[in-house]
């Protein structure tokens, strides 16, 4: 019996041992064997207070339905479509009542429908990007280089003339002591590159001139001085920051113009100073 009893108490102590082992043979302190987590739901533990009922919640009354509240209609007239107020509007619309020929402008500076068309048309007269109706600086610009444009400051007399004016970077033809094109834009020889003031006379007419020094074509070319002449642009004229080799850019419609109305021996009159030169 005796023997029993120490084989019992042995088996016992050996039991209790290895349900609180301490032993951890990770550097962490964690146990050897975590289980893997389960989706499933673990069970509640069983209770012998039976659950209270649940009533069920009142009905809800739908709400009302909400009707949509009436579009308000605009108070103000839209801007003509396409044509944004400019921040020159009021000058340009001067300018263009002055110069005329480009539709009925109210000289108030109010964008308005029929501002657009006329800002538009000069726009498109001189090749200003974009044609949107806005009276920016460049229409400024332009606008107010053609103003300034004085036919008594080219001395043309009656004969038949074409007039450089390199301040305004303008250009015009006269006969009988009247304006009979223009002025229109020009663009003539850049910084180190100027187009000499004088009087001259046209000669080495050519409908495509290939020039030898820039390797170029030079559209409708009308020689001036050296080789210094009228021909049609090959770059966008209004950038300013470039020019010609000393020749006289022309819009394509202006050389077209030019070389349909000058001919060999016809004065050409270049006065003042392109600005940069």
């Amino acid at each position: 019996m005796r023997r029993l009893l120490v084989g019992l108490l042995a088996v016992t102590t050996l039991a209790l041992a290895a349900a609180c082992d301490p032993k951890d043979n990770t550097a962490g302190g964690q146990p050897d064997f975590v289980a893997a987590p389960t989706d499933q739901p673990i069970p509640a533990p069983a209770s012998s207070a039976p659950a209270p009922s649940v009533q069920p919640s009142p009905s809800v009354k739908p709400s009302p339905s909400v009707k949509p509240s009436p579009t308000k209609k605009p108070t103000t007239s839209p801007s003509p479509a396409g044509c944004p107020q400019g921040e020159y509007q009021k000058v340009v619309e001067q300018a263009l009542a002055t110069l005329g020929g480009y539709g009925k402008v109210t000289v108030d500076g109010k964008q308005s429908a029929a501002d657009c068309v006329a800002i538009k048309k000069f726009q498109q007269r001189f090749d200003i990007r974009p044609v949107n109706g806005k009276a920016g600086p460049l229409t400024r610009g332009v606008s107010q280089r053609l103003l300034k444009s004085k036919p008594s400051n080219c001395n043309a007399g009656t004969a038949l003339t074409a007039c450089i004016d390199l301040t305004n970077q303008t250009t015009w033809i006269m006969s009988g002591g009247k304006v009979i094109y223009g002025p229109t834009v020009t663009r003539t020889g850049m910084a180190g590159f100027p187009t000499p003031s004088g009087s001259y006379k046209i000669h080495d007419r050519q409908t495509k001139n290939w020039s030898t020094d820039w390797d170029v074509w030079l559209p409708l070319w009308q020689r001036i001085v050296e080789g210094k002449g009228f021909h049609t642009t090959t770059t966008y004229i209004h950038n300013s920051s470039i020019g010609s080799h000393g020749c006289v850019n022309l819009l394509p419609g202006d050389s077209q113009k030019y070389w349909n109305t000058l001919k060999s021996g016809t004065a050409v009159k270049i006065f003042g100073r392109r600005p940069g030169t």
